[in-house]
């Protein structure tokens, strides 16, 4: 009814009175059966589409079905004029309905063509369907046409047309070859929506003789065909690149109109070299992303399913590397009509009042018409109680007999809307559609649904009562749909009983009786345990059940969701499942499903089968959730919950935890209520007011909770007066002449009741002023305007709702708003206590200037410049201190000596600062120095180094001079003996003398002033490295020697001096190499300390790892085990954990040299040693009877046998009969002439033969003196003729000893 208003808002006064007696149209049609005998008007319920193209082949078929009581009967018209269907023997009509079957085999097909129109009519009205337009389809040929054959030239552009036949509907364009291959198409070769071929430029491949348009007639399924076009692309005289151009649509703008809810078409076709690209937007939009998609290479833009906001300016872009240009396409949007609200069917009592409303829309604005049985409206009989005003038709008191069908014809330029609503006025006593005493069965706390349909005209007033003598009434807990269904939200078993509907209008009464039937759930009381079973025994899952007496159950075992095996082992019995002779295959999953015709519960539980064991493990588990929880001995404020409780699993229950569910205030939140010891089974409960309670239980062993129990069924309290008033009550003022009265405000769980408020009171504090009061809802906080400046108020709020008022509540006291302070403090003065504090005095502010609560006093300061300037420091920032509370001195830290300073104070409270104090100036006298502002070395020498500094950047007072300590670092980084100097504050630089080269020395550096000397800055430095002493020789069977630090990088510290000296920064000097037989020593100046230094070498040419080893605190390192002959790459680096960054030499290559191969060397034998001494004391032996002899003059057999033997030189070694032959040490001889003097040397050494036949007897025995004896001995000293000597040693074997001896000894 609201809704009719809305839309006539201009008919008046009298029309509202008119709608305000009008009742609810009923919405046919109804069901035929219970309607039977009831008249209806017509109402289309079939007709063919307004736009019907058929094809020629087949017969034309226009639908057009409609109903009614009685049923209707139908006619045509075509093309305005009535169309008599009998008179044409190819018109058939089919029975009982209007739809038309024209038979076209062997006519024209043209013949009928035209606009039909159906009409179905009875006694009660008219109804027409749609102006159906009939069309034949059409595939017209070609037209004939000789296609010139086209030259162009390479890189231009060319455009082919198609020009198909007009078609009906219009037909597919394609372009393909003689071969039925369809011409492929791509950025560069597209075809137009209108099926032109473009080329934006054209290749020397693009020359054929068969470019062929194809035409697809849909309708017909045939193809037309056009000549074919020839194309030559010449390359005589190229096209060059050229910026982009539009070839479809042409100029810079061009239009388009699109209707609503069709698709919008966009197209952009340019020509350019290189072929552009093409982008679209919107100008002043967005592009519509969910209904837009871009087709033929983004050339086609096309948005499905416009409406009016996609009018406006679309712009293309063609873009190539020479430039780009734009093309506008001006969209606008029509509309043909379209419904907002079509008119719906009225059944009507006599003397009530309808309305029929058309609206619709579209662009232009439709025009609308309105017919009443076919019939324009103006030409209908006069009626008084309708009027026409626009889009609505509005019937007052109608009268039995004025049924009608009235229709609404809405069009513009662009289609139109025809709809029929019937109006069926009826005189009918209520009738009552629900079946008489239908039974309605729900299980507790489960909605019910109380069905009693309806009809009549007017329509009935349904009235609900229980037990056929309490009037229900629609609120908490019924609810009265308008259709006349009862609903019951949560039923109890109370609301079991008799119910009685009475439709009532002004013709009579109706009533009708159902039941309600509210059960008790269905729950399972033992549920099934999960089972640990031994192959081959048994298994028993029991599943007891409650449930409603009334209600027949049916168990159902399954075994992981799917049904039990077919098989004998197991067993089903009312409350149990029985498993024989378990197998593994038993595994699984078991539930048992009890349903009824209403609910259902279900229960599962794991069978898990194990080897026979002697003693299966104790399973502790939590325990099951309790369940069939039951409330009694309900009372305002409290309820008795009763539960069962579950399996304990081996595990006693320790307590039970209640919660409960607040269904009215928050829903879904459980809320811990109460805990009973592991032995109850019920619970006392202490309930609050206006709370709908549903409450749970989980028990807890020492493994855990339960789950929840199922929640038990709903228990709602009666509302009351609140218990509590709000908390945390404070009253603060926010603005000067405000105070804001805030409040934590109770839950809906505290509010006891409906309709929560707050009384908020408040006055003065001290002024004994009546209590202001003020009344709010659903607020926190409440503004009192107008308050003095700061000053107490007593406030309190209390809770009140529609059922009274909470306790009086506490009284608390708070502060209206703050306002800044006005006055500043006095009497400021400063006491200096050293160079960098101070302390400031002040007298404090009255209390009431503060305005507010004091904060304290905030001392800004600044330094305004040093004592030894002139100018004042412009760059200086106030300092601040803030001092809490109310205090009347400060210190003030931090300060910089020898300065000058000026402060003021403000007084500070919640609302802002007050106004300064009178600024106050003080000095601070000198202090210790800051650091010098850089200590460097520089011209390092062998024993000198060369510092300079820079004074402190801050002197704090006059600088007396520097003092400079400085002592050697040596290689464990351990201090040597310290020296200090002291300078003048004009000297900064100084040269140090008498320094070790190649020694690292520390510097201590500090600025003094009277006060004493300030912070050090610290340096390191290493002298210049003796280059004698960095390439030690290498001697035999030693390494070089470790060359000394050489002169490092210069670091500075600002820390005090370390009994270690801290590291230097790795960097490598000079690597020098040298080798021997399979050895390497590698030397190499090292700049830097605590670090992990490595030599690392690889063959050259390798692919293999670095070898690497540790050369810790030395600055050379010998590589052994090196092949001779072999090149090796190697490298010097420092690595250290703490730092990432690693140092390394450049890489040297090392060659060792090629050594032949040789035997050991038998000098270093011992046993060659021992037979030495022994051959030395043999010599000694000889020489003595040598001089004994020599000394007598006599022969010796030597002598004798050297006289038989002249030249035994040439004498083999080895005789053919294995005797040894002469022996003759050619060498020896030599080396006999080098040592003997020139006297002897010079003397002729006669060599007689031997015997005749002597030779093989015994060989000859040479000369052996005195000088070959000290010879032998000579050559014995000498270790490195180990060779020679094993040579003279045979030499005397085969000179002094017998044959037979020699013989023996050799062997």
């Amino acid at each position: 009814m609201d809704r009719n208003r809305k839309w006539v808002p201009d008919i008046g006064a009298v029309l509202l009175i008119l709608l305000s007696h009008m009742t609810s149209a009923l919405e046919v049609p109804l069901d035929p059966k219970v309607l039977e005998g009831l008249p209806q008007p017509p109402t289309i319920t079939l007709q063919s589409p307004k736009d019907y193209i058929f094809d020629p082949r087949e017969n034309i078929v226009i639908h057009c079905e409609a109903k009614g009581k009685p049923s209707p009967s139908f006619s045509w018209t075509r093309n305005g004029t009535h169309f008599d269907v009998e008179k044409d023997s190819k018109v058939l009509m089919k029975p009982g309905s209007g739809t038309l079957v024209i038979d076209i085999s062997g006519e024209k097909a043209e013949a009928y063509e035209g606009t039909y129109q159906c009409t179905a009519h009875n006694e009660h009205g008219t109804a027409v369907s749609n102006s159906i337009v009939i069309r034949q389809s059409r595939s017209p040929l070609w037209s004939k046409e000789r296609n010139e054959a086209i030259t162009v030239q390479v890189g231009a552009f060319l455009v082919l047309q198609c020009r198909p036949p007009a078609g009906l509907p219009p037909p597919v364009i394609f372009w393909m070859d003689n071969n039925f291959q369809r011409l492929p198409l791509d950025k560069r070769v597209s075809q137009a929506l209108n099926g032109d071929l473009y080329f934006s430029n054209v290749l020397p491949e693009d020359t054929r003789s068969d470019y062929i348009c194809y035409a697809r007639f849909p309708h017909t399924q045939t193809i037309q065909q056009k000549q074919p076009i020839s194309v030559t692309v010449l390359n005589n005289s190229p096209e060059g690149e050229r910026r982009p151009g539009f070839m479809l649509p042409l100029g810079p703008t061009s239009t388009k109109m699109v209707l609503r809810g069709d698709t919008l078409e966009l197209e952009c076709i340019a020509e350019g070299l290189p072929t552009p690209e093409i982008s679209w937007n919107k100008d002043g939009g967005e592009l519509p992303s969910s209904r837009m998609s871009f087709h033929n290479f983004k050339k086609t833009l096309k948005i499905s399913d416009v409406n009016e906001a996609d009018a406006g300016d679309y712009r293309c872009t063609a873009t190539n590397n020479l430039g780009i240009a734009h093309h506008i396409i001006k969209v606008t949007v029509k509309a043909a009509p379209f419904w907002v609200s079509a008119p719906r069917n009225l059944i009507l009592a006599p003397n009530e009042t309808g309305i029929l409303t058309c609206r619709v829309n579209g662009e232009p604005k439709p025009k609308i018409s309105w017919f009443v049985n076919g019939a324009p409206i103006e030409n209908a009989p006069e009626d008084d109680g309708r009027k026409v005003e626009d889009d609505t038709v509005i019937l007052s008191n109608v009268q039995s007999g004025s049924s009608a069908v009235y229709q609404c014809n809405a069009s513009n330029e662009f289609g139109y809307l025809l709809a029929n609503a019937f109006v069926n006025v009826l005189a009918e006593p209520p009738r009552v559609l629900t079946p008489p005493n239908r039974v309605y069965q729900v299980i507790t706390n489960s909605p019910a649904l109380l069905h009693c349909s309806s009809f009549g005209s007017p329509i009935p007033t349904i009235t609900w009562f229980k037990d056929s003598k309490t009037a229900i009434k629609d609120g908490d807990p019924y609810v009265i749909h308008e259709n006349g269904t009862l609903e019951i939200s949560v039923a109890q078993l109370l609301n079991s009983g008799k119910y009685t509907c009475i439709a009532t209008n002004n013709l009579g009464i109706k009533e009708n009786h159902v039941f309600l039937e509210v059960k008790e759930p269905t729950r399972i009381l033992k549920q099934p345990e999960y089972k640990v079973v031994q192959r081959g025994m048994s298994a028993m899952f029991e599943c007891k059940v409650k449930h409603d007496p009334s209600l027949i159950p049916t168990m159902t075992w399954l075994k992981d969701n799917g049904e039990l095996p077919d098989d004998e082992r197991f067993e089903v019995d009312t409350d149990s499942l029985t498993i024989k002779d378990v197998t593994d295959v038993d595994e699984g999953t078991y539930t048992c499903i009890m349903n009824t015709t209403l609910d259902q519960d279900s229960a599962s539980a794991m069978l898990t089968v194990v080897e026979a064991t002697p003693t299966p493990a104790i399973v502790y588990e939590k325990p099951d959730p309790p369940s069939d929880l039951e409330l009694t001995d309900q009372t305002e404020r409290s309820v008795q919950l009763t539960w069962i409780p579950g399996d304990e699993h081996n595990s006693p229950t320790q307590k039970f935890l209640i919660q409960y569910e607040d269904l009215l205030h928050q829903p879904g939140v459980w809320i811990n209520l109460t805990e009973v010891a592991g032995t109850s089974t019920t619970a006392q409960l202490n309930l609050s007011p206006y709370v709908y309670y549903s409450f749970r239980v989980l028990a807890q062993n020492r493994v855990g909770h339960s789950d929840p129990s199922q929640p038990s069924r709903q228990y709602r309290t009666s509302p009351a007066a609140p218990d509590e008033n709000p908390s945390d009550v404070q009253g603060v003022g926010t603005e000067p002449g405000n105070l804001v009265i805030t409040w934590t405000p109770l839950t809906g769980f505290q509010s006891n009741g409906p309709g929560l408020e707050y009384r908020v009171q408040w006055r003065q504090k001290d002024m004994d002023d009546e209590w202001s009061s003020k009344n709010v809802a659903n607020v926190s906080q409440f503004v009192v305007s107008g308050t003095p400046t700061f000053v107490p108020y007593e406030i309190k709020v209390q809770a009140l709702n529609d059922y009274g008022s909470g306790p009086e509540p506490e009284v608390v006291t708070g502060y209206s708003g703050e306002d800044l302070p006005v006055s500043a403090p006095d009497s400021v003065q400063v006491m200096v206590h050293n160079g960098t504090l101070a302390e400031v005095h002040w007298e404090p502010v009255s209390s009431p200037s503060v305005r507010g609560k004091l904060q304290g006093y905030k001392v800004y300061y600044r330094r305004e410049r040093g004592l030894h300037e002139t100018e004042v420091d412009t760059d200086q920032q106030d300092q601040v201190l803030t001092f809490s509370g109310n205090r009347s001195e400060g210190r003030l830290p931090g300060l910089q000596p020898y300065s000058l300073y000026s402060l003021f104070i403000r007084v500070l409270n919640n609302k802002g600062e007050g106004p300064p104090s009178t600024r106050k100036t003080f000095e601070t006298p000198e202090g210790v120095p800051g650091p010098p502002s850089f200590l460097k070395v520089i011209n390092p020498s062998l024993d000198s180094l060369t510092l300079e500094w820079g004074s402190p950047v801050n002197n704090n007072g006059r600088l007396t001079g520097y003092t400079l300590k400085y002592q050697p670092v040596n290689n464990t980084n351990e201090l040597g003996p310290a020296k200090v100097m002291n300078f003048l504050a004009n000297e900064t630089t100084v040269t140090l003398g008498n320094l070790n080269s190649s020694m690292l020395y520390k510097f201590y550096l500090s600025a003094k002033t009277i006060k004493g000397s300030g912070p050090i800055i610290t340096e390191e430095a290493f002298t210049v490295m003796d280059t004698t002493r960095t390439q030690p020789p290498v001697e035999t069977g030693k390494g070089p020697t470790e060359p000394p630090h050489p002169t490092s990088p210069i670091t500075q510290s600002l820390h005090p001096p370390f009994h270690k000296a801290p590291p230097v920064g790795p960097a490598f000097g000079t690597v020098n190499t040298s080798v021997s037989e399979d050895s390497a020593v590698i030397s190499w100046e090292y700049f830097g300390h605590h670090k992990n230094v490595y030599v690392e070498y690889i063959v050259e040419n390798s692919k293999d790892d670095w070898k690497k080893e540790l050369v810790n605190g030395s600055h050379s390192h010998m590589l052994k085990g090196l092949k001779p002959g072999t090149s090796y790459k190697v490298r010097v680096v420092a690595r250290d954990p703490a730092d990432p960054t690693v140092h390394s030499t450049d890489e040297v290559v090392v060659t060792v040299p090629a050594v032949p191969s040789r035997q050991v060397d038998i000098a270093t034998q011992g046993w060659f040693i021992g037979l030495m001494c022994a051959i030395a004391l043999l010599i000694l032996v000889l020489l003595i009877v040598c001089f004994i002899k020599r000394n007598k003059g006599g022969k010796y057999p030597v002598k004798e046998k050297e006289d038989a033997h002249q030249d035994p030189e040439i004498q083999p070694m080895k005789e053919d009969d294995g005797t040894f032959g002469e022996y003759r040490c050619a060498a020896a001889q030599q080396h006999d002439a080098r040592i003997l003097p020139s006297s002897l040397a010079d003397q002729p050494q006669p060599r007689p033969s031997p015997p005749r036949g002597a030779a093989h007897l015994s060989p000859p025995i040479e000369k052996f003196s005195c000088t070959d004896a000290w010879r032998m001995l000579a050559d014995i000293s000498t270790p490195h003729s180990a060779s020679k000597v094993h040579a003279l040693f045979i030499n005397f074997l085969f000179v002094s000893l017998r044959p037979s001896t020699r013989l023996l000894w050799l062997y």
